[in-house]
């Protein structure tokens, strides 16, 4: 049987043992700790350079894209995004004013006056409301009268030219009496286009616009001498003939029967027009006012004939629609096709 002293011996053992064990333990984790720490401190410091200059480098990225987008545009962005021409998207429909058979008269034609002309516009947004043009030893200016106050300028010419433009070469508005804008512009030719841009005061870019001074809207005593074709000038005597007559304006579908029956009464023409249509209840040329000269059939009138060889500008009212309405056409009647009408 094992002595006390024995036992006492393998018990400090153990004691030692545990205790060597207990401290190896130790050692082994606090190394394995500090390998861990030095091991991660690395990999973290690793982990972290690699996202520093990553991150970096993806702000540096980012940075330079909004520098493209928002700050610092490319011209071609810059055209489409900032420009101060409006585009073809941003106006309105544009519609013809020439039309055909118009031929351009110039000042030298006129006779030195002031005179109320009608503007055709290419934009129902660029609206002249009335018109004053005055001819002066060959030369035309005209004030127009606008349908509002949305524009602050203009420049003949177009948006493109505009913006690279001296400011003295642009037209500032003028405010009338009425609070209206005006602008005053010279006119190169009646019945001929004129490119013109405006620029929004809302909007703040050009509006490109095409103008149309109307010859037809003048009275006959604005014509020099000799520049007017007139049963005068053409010698007819008082009579009744016959002329072609071609009506032109509204939505197209009306027309006029022709030749028509011209008759000369005094020097002075007249013209019975006989629409395509018995739903004319009156006429106007200016503020004179013309009524049928029949009660059935098609709507037929007799008027004064200004001039021949040129558009004339008269009003029809016409009653087919719901309510009674007012059409703008234009009349031309052709001086080389009359001829004596059969007794």
């Amino acid at each position: 049987m094992p002595s006390d002293r024995w036992v006492r011996k393998m018990k400090k053992a153990r004691i030692i043992g545990l205790a060597a064990f207990l401290a190896a333990v130790q050692l082994a984790t606090g190394c394995a700790a500090g390998k861990e720490e030095n091991c991660q401190s690395p990999a973290a410091g690793k982990e972290t350079d690699l996202e520093s200059p990553a991150a970096g480098k993806e702000t540096d990225h980012e940075e330079l894209v909004d520098g493209r987008e928002t700050g610092s545009k490319s011209p071609a962005d810059k055209k489409e995004g900032d420009s101060q021409v409006a585009s073809q998207d941003e106006m309105a429909e544009a519609k013809e004013v020439l039309e055909e058979g118009m031929v351009p008269i110039e000042g030298m034609e006129l006779k030195d006056g002031i005179y109320e002309v009608t503007v055709d516009s290419s934009s129902s947004m660029f609206r002249i409301t009335r018109c004053s043009l005055t001819v002066s030893e060959g030369k035309m200016t005209a004030v127009m009268t606008m349908g509002g106050t949305g524009y602050l300028k203009v420049f003949l010419g177009t948006g493109e030219e505009a913006v690279n433009a001296m400011e003295s070469d642009y037209i500032p508005f003028a405010e009338n009496e009425n609070g209206e804008h005006t602008f005053e512009i010279p006119v190169a030719a009646l019945d001929a286009e004129i490119a013109c841009t405006a620029f929004s005061k809302n909007k703040e870019k050009w509006y490109d616009r095409t103008l149309v001074f109307r010859a037809d809207s003048l009275p006959l005593i604005a014509f020099a001498d000799g520049t007017a074709v007139t049963a005068e000038t053409l010698g007819l005597a008082d009579g009744q003939y016959l002329i072609d007559a071609e009506l032109k304006g509204g939505s197209g579908k009306a027309g006029v029967e022709s030749p028509a029956l011209l008759r000369i009464e005094n020097g002075q023409a007249y013209a019975t027009i006989v629409f395509s249509s018995p739903n004319y209840d009156y006429m106007k040329i200016g503020e004179e006012k013309y009524l049928p000269v029949n009660t059935e059939g098609n709507s037929s009138f007799e008027i004064p004939v200004s001039g021949f060889d040129r558009d004339l500008s008269v009003i029809a009212d016409t009653i087919a629609m719901s309510e009674p309405h007012e059409i703008t056409y234009a009349l031309r009647f052709d001086s080389s096709s009359i001829k004596k009408a059969e007794e």
